[in-house]
């Protein structure tokens, strides 16, 4: 196989855009939908079902760590996994592979459900990870019914679909749990009793399943397999039908830059995403802000909303405007200021001993830069699909960088919130050191950024490449 390192997947853009395929990308995202619906309604409960179930005797100071380790164990089996997941869609389809990890999730919801020990709780996350490669399948699927010239317009509505599922499961995962206290008359029986949180669960299946019944109905496979192509094309060209090797990916440059920034971000992202609520919540006199659930809850909530439309209504038009390399590379610049505004809204709170009007400007500031940085994963997403050496390696592609982005979110939030307490427990940096470490990761992911390759646009109109259509890429 031919291989130039640093001629990207895609050298030329047309001036004019491919229309989105609208009906089979709103499948895809509906099943995208599925994973925040499936992740987050747990959440408002955990808590107290690990109260319940007794396991941290009697101790309330350990239920944050069993919550911990039951979510960084779903990341911890997703990202053993999910890499497999994707290549498997290589050979055998999209849908397939797509239509197992819906049964994973209705089946792990159920499970959940129905546990009463911490153990069965453990097992049923660990399902839900292990059957669940789909996130990166789904970006396949995208790529597969879309090319590079509506590539990032429809990988621009991810982040809408999860914040808004995000937002949609913890209010009925709250809402139901404990029917039989909310609603005596029709949950009563005694299964309700044994078994307090299973409605939540229930209704994370039931969607789930509806979501299957539709895909399998309705969604299309857009990835011709090798067999078929080599019958239309004689056996010609095998290379160019045929998935390329995981170790030749690992060891191609230009394949391995973008993977290696797509991790780099979601460790510093994920870092300060576990910090906010922590430091928001923390009591003023320790170096936190001390604010209540409900606060916290609707600032989260207000920045999921911008995030969404932002990412709708810009983020296609700012890499339109200025190129995926340069909008990733100011993206993510925009780390700086959110980490820094840590320190100085602890500062400026003690000082004024409440939380006044200059900490709600700072906290609008970093709300602010939250939604620019977060407007950098869909130009990585792009920039990994467009170094894909040929379409029939997408799976591969997307699988190494979720799984990548997995081992981030089961490292980072019980490391960054473990090196928050220790900062402010040994008062290292004046209880500093944790955002100092932040801003290392961050200098470390601007420096990797800029190794990324520029993707030429050209004036051939005419030209309508997808993934893998026409470049290779040279092996290290």
């Amino acid at each position: 196989m031919t291989v130039d390192e640093n001629t990207p997947l895609i050298l030329k853009k047309s001036k004019l855009k491919t229309p989105l395929p609208k009906f089979q990308l709103s499948l895809v995202l509906l099943l995208m939908f599925a994973e925040p619906i499936s992740a987050q309604y747990i959440f408002p409960f955990i808590n107290q079902l690990i109260r319940e179930l007794d396991i941290t005797g009697g101790d309330d100071r350990k239920i944050g760590y069993y919550a911990g380790l039951i979510e960084s164990l779903f990341f911890i089996a997703q990202a053993l996994t999910t890499l497999h997941w994707s290549r498997l869609s290589d050979h055998v389809g999209r849908k397939p592979v797509l239509l197992i990890g819906l049964v994973g999730l209705s089946i792990s919801n159920v499970c959940f459900g129905l546990s009463t020990t911490f153990w069965t709780i453990v097992a049923s996350r660990c399902i839900a990870g292990a059957l669940n490669g789909n996130v990166g399948v789904m970006k396949s699927a995208i790529a597969d019914i879309t090319d590079h010239t509506n590539l990032a317009q429809a990988f621009a509505l991810i982040p809408p679909v999860f914040s808004v599922g995000a937002s949609i499961a913890p209010l009925y995962g709250g809402a139901l749990a404990k029917p039989h206290d909310h609603w005596p008359a029709l949950f009563s029986g005694i299964f309700f009793q044994k078994y307090p949180y299973f409605l939540p669960c229930l209704i994370s299946a039931l969607f789930t399943a509806v979501a299957f019944l539709i895909a399998a109905v309705f969604l299309k496979e857009h990835l011709q397999l090798k067999a078929s192509l080599a019958d239309s094309h004689g056996g010609i060209d095998d290379d160019n039908i045929s998935p390329v090797p995981i170790r030749t990916l690992m060891k191609t440059y230009s394949v391995v830059l973008p993977i290696a920034n797509y991790g780099a971000l979601s460790l510093v992202d994920i870092g300060f995403f576990a910090l906010v609520p922590l430091f928001y919540a923390t009591p003023i006199e320790v170096g936190g802000l001390g604010l209540s659930p409900t606060i916290i809850g609707t600032c989260l909530a207000l920045w999921g909303l911008l995030n969404g439309l932002f990412q709708i209504l810009l983020v296609n038009k700012l890499i339109d405007h200025f190129g995926e390399k340069k909008l990733f590379c100011n993206a993510i610049l925009a780390f700086f200021p959110l980490i820094a505004v840590f320190p100085i809204m602890s500062l400026v709170v003690r000082s004024q001993e409440k939380v006044g009007p200059v900490i709600w400007v700072l906290m609008i500031l970093q709300l602010f830069c939250m939604v620019i940085v977060n407007m950098s994963y869909c130009v990585i997403s792009v920039l990994v699909t467009r170094a894909t050496p040929n379409k029939y390696s997408l799976g591969a592609m997307n699988g190494l960088s979720q799984s990548t982005c997995s081992i981030a979110r089961a490292i980072g939030p019980a490391t960054f919130s473990s090196l928050f307490a220790f900062s402010k427990e040994r008062n290292i940096l004046n209880g500093n050191l944790v955002y100092g470490v932040l801003l290392v990761l961050a200098c470390f992911l601007v420096f990797l950024s800029r190794f990324l390759p520029d993707l030429t646009n050209g004036d051939d109109e005419g030209n309508r490449d997808t993934p893998g259509e026409t470049f290779s890429h040279d092996v290290a």
